[in-house]
C-alpha cells in the first residue's frame, strides 16, 4: 500500500489506511500493491456480475440500462407460446379421437 513521508529528515512514514506512524528502515522491502488493488476490484465486479446472472431480475455488467426484467418478460412470452402450441395439439388430438372413436 502507499504511504506518506511525514518527516523525511527523521525517516517517519504514515500508512493512511491504518493510521500507523512508523520509522522508515533501509532493510525493509517496499512494494506498491496499488495495481493489484485495481485488478482485485475488477475481479470483484466480475464475480458480482456472475452472481447477478443467477437471478433474472438483476442488472448485468454488459447489458444496457433498464434491461433488468428482460429475462422475466421473455420467460412469460415463451411459456404463453408453448402453452398455446400445446393446447392446439391437445385440441387436435381430442378432435381426431372424437371422429375416430365416436366419443
Amino acid at each position: 500500500m502507499s504511504h506518506i513521508r511525514v518527516a523525511p529528515e527523521l525517516h517517519l512514514i504514515l500508512e493512511p489506511m491504518s493510521g500507523i506512524l512508523a520509522e522508515e528502515k533501509e532493510d525493509v522491502l517496499e512494494y506498491s500493491l496499488d495495481h493489484i488493488s485495481t485488478l482485485v476490484d475488477e475481479l470483484d465486479k466480475i464475480s458480482d456480475d456472475m452472481m447477478n446472472s443467477l437471478g433474472p431480475d438483476q442488472p448485468l455488467l454488459a447489458s444496457f440500462p433498464g434491461r433488468e426484467k428482460a429475462a422475466v418478460t421473455a420467460g412469460v412470452w415463451t411459456n404463453i407460446f408453448y402453452g398455446f402450441i400445446g393446447g392446439l395439439m391437445l385440441m387436435f388430438l381430442f378432435t381426431v379421437l372424437m371422429k375416430i372413436g365416436g366419443l
